[in-house]
C-alpha cells in the first residue's frame, strides 16, 4: 500500500471562494449564515441559510451555464483551484486519473425549476438539459470532461457523509495503485424552495436567531435548535507521497486513514456504537494512537440528537483522555453542506494541521451539560506541533465516515 499525499485544495463556500480565504474566515470566527432574501417571501418557515457568494458568470459563458446546475458550477471551480494548487499533478497520468465526488441532492435547482414549470406554470416547456443538470453524477462527469481524465469517474451519495466517503474511496484507490492521481470531494446546492421546505417538514432546521441570524447554528449549545443548510464545494488532489515528493510538489498533509461503517439500526437516529466504531477504524487504518490526535473537526450539526451522541462516541474512544482533545464544529459558521460537508470540513482540518491553528465552534455561549468536551469555543486557538487530525461525517441512512490525516515533517 502506498502512502497518500494531499497536494491541492479547492473551495467554494459560504464564507469565501478559495481554500486559504475560507480558512482565514473560519479562524476569524465569521459566519456565512444569513436571511435568504430570495426566499423570505414565505416559501419556507426558516428563511436562513449559508449561501456562497459565488458569481457563476465570472467562470462560465452563458452557453455553458445553460448546461450546468449550480452544484456543478461550484464543483468545477473548486476542482480547478485544487488542480492549480497541485501543479502539474496530472502530467502523464490523465488516462488513469480518477474523479470521486459526493453529493446528496445533485442538481436540486434544476429539479425545482422543472417542477415549478410543469406544475406551477402548467407548462410542458421543460428546459432541454434538465436531466443532464439534475443527475447526481453531473459534477463528477464535468470535472472528468473538462480535464480529460480517463480513469474511474464515480459519484457517491450517502447523504451527509457523501463527500467523506468519496475522499475515502479515492484514498483507497491511490493507496492500492489503481490511479496515480485522484480529484475527490463534494458539492451541494440545496438552497432551493423545495429542498428547504422538505427539510423544514422534518423539523430539523433551526429558526433564525432573533438577535442575530448569523448566530443561528449553535453546535453543542444548550439552546441549539437545529441545523442550518449551506451550499458549496470542496475538492482535494490526492497522489502517492513518493510521486509528489519526486516532482517537488507542496505536500499539505498525508491522508493516512479512513473509517467506514453503518449503524444499520435507524434511518435518522445517530448511534454511539456506529460513530465510535468509525472513529476507531480510521485510527487503526492510519496507525494512530488516539493520543496523537490533536484536533477533531466534528460532524456537529447543532441538532438535539447528533451533538450529545457524537460527544459520547468521542468519549468512548478516548476514555478519560477525551477532555484533552480539542473538538470544533465549523458548521457554526458555514452551515451544513449535506453531501459536501465532509470534504469542506476535511479541508478545514488539513489547513489547521498545516498552519497550527484550530478553528472555533462559534455561538457556544452555554454548552449543553451532555456536551462536555473542549469545543474550542468562540475563538480560534494556536496549536503548535499539531501532529494529526480527524474529520467526522455521520449521515441519515447510518453511513459513518471518518478521515484521518497527519502532518509530514
Amino acid at each position: 500500500m502506498k502512502r497518500v499525499a494531499v497536494t491541492g485544495l479547492g473551495v467554494v463556500a459560504p464564507l469565501a471562494t478559495g481554500a486559504a480565504a475560507f480558512f482565514d474566515a473560519l479562524v476569524a470566527g465569521r459566519s456565512g449564515v444569513r436571511v435568504l432574501g430570495h426566499l423570505a417571501h414565505g416559501a419556507t418557515a426558516a428563511p436562513i441559510g449559508a449561501m456562497a457568494e459565488f458569481d457563476a458568470g465570472a467562470h462560465f459563458t452563458p452557453a455553458r451555464l445553460r448546461m450546468l446546475d449550480r452544484v456543478s458550477q461550484m464543483a468545477l471551480v473548486a476542482a480547478a483551484e485544487a488542480l492549480a494548487q497541485a501543479g502539474p499533478a496530472l502530467e502523464g497520468a490523465k488516462d488513469t486519473a480518477c474523479v470521486c465526488v459526493g453529493t446528496g441532492m445533485g442538481g436540486a435547482q434544476a429539479t425545482d425549476d422543472g417542477y415549478r414549470i410543469l406544475y406551477a406554470e402548467n407548462s410542458e416547456r421543460i428546459p432541454p438539459y434538465s436531466v443532464l443538470m439534475a443527475m447526481n453524477n453531473a459534477a463528477a462527469a464535468w470535472i472528468g470532461i473538462d480535464h480529460g481524465l480517463g480513469g474511474a469517474n464515480l459519484t457517491f451519495s450517502t447523504a451527509c457523509s457523501s463527500s467523506a466517503v468519496a475522499i475515502g474511496e479515492a484514498f483507497r484507490r491511490v493507496a492500492r495503485g489503481e490511479c496515480e492521481v485522484a480529484i475527490a470531494g463534494g458539492a451541494e446546492a440545496p438552497l432551493t424552495v423545495g429542498t428547504l421546505k422538505a427539510w423544514g417538514a422534518m423539523r430539523t432546521l433551526a429558526p433564525a436567531d432573533p438577535r442575530d441570524p448569523a448566530a443561528s447554528c449553535k453546535p453543542f449549545a444548550r439552546d441549539r435548535a437545529g441545523l442550518v443548510l449551506g451550499e458549496g464545494a470542496a475538492m482535494v488532489v490526492l497522489e502517492p507521497l513518493d510521486r509528489a515528493r519526486a516532482r517537488g510538489a507542496r505536500v499539505i498533509a498525508e491522508l493516512a486513514g479512513y473509517g467506514l461503517c453503518t449503524d444499520a439500526s435507524h434511518i435518522t437516529r445517530p448511534s454511539v456504537d456506529g460513530q465510535s466504531r468509525a472513529i476507531a477504524l480510521a485510527l487503526a487504518d492510519a496507525g494512530l494512537d488516539p493520543a496523537q490526535v490533536g484536533y477533531i473537526n466534528a460532524h456537529g450539526t447543532a441538532t438535539e440528537a447528533n451533538d450529545a451522541v457524537e460527544t459520547a462516541a468521542i468519549r468512548r474512544v478516548w476514555g478519560a483522555a477525551a477532555d484533552r482533545v480539542p473538538v470544533s464544529s465549523t458548521k457554526s459558521m458555514h452551515g451544513h453542506l449535506l453531501g459536501a460537508a465532509g470534504a469542506l470540513e476535511l479541508v478545514a482540518g488539513l489547513l489547521a494541521l498545516e498552519r497550527g491553528v484550530l478553528p472555533p465552534t462559534m455561538h457556544l455561549d452555554t454548552p449543553d451539560p451532555a456536551c462536555d468536551l473542549d469545543y474550542v469555543a468562540l475563538k480560534a486557538r494556536a496549536a503548535p506541533g499539531l501532529e494529526a487530525i480527524l474529520s467526522s461525517s455521520f449521515a441519515f441512512g447510518g453511513t459513518n465516515a471518518v478521515l484521518a490525516a497527519r502532518r509530514l515533517d
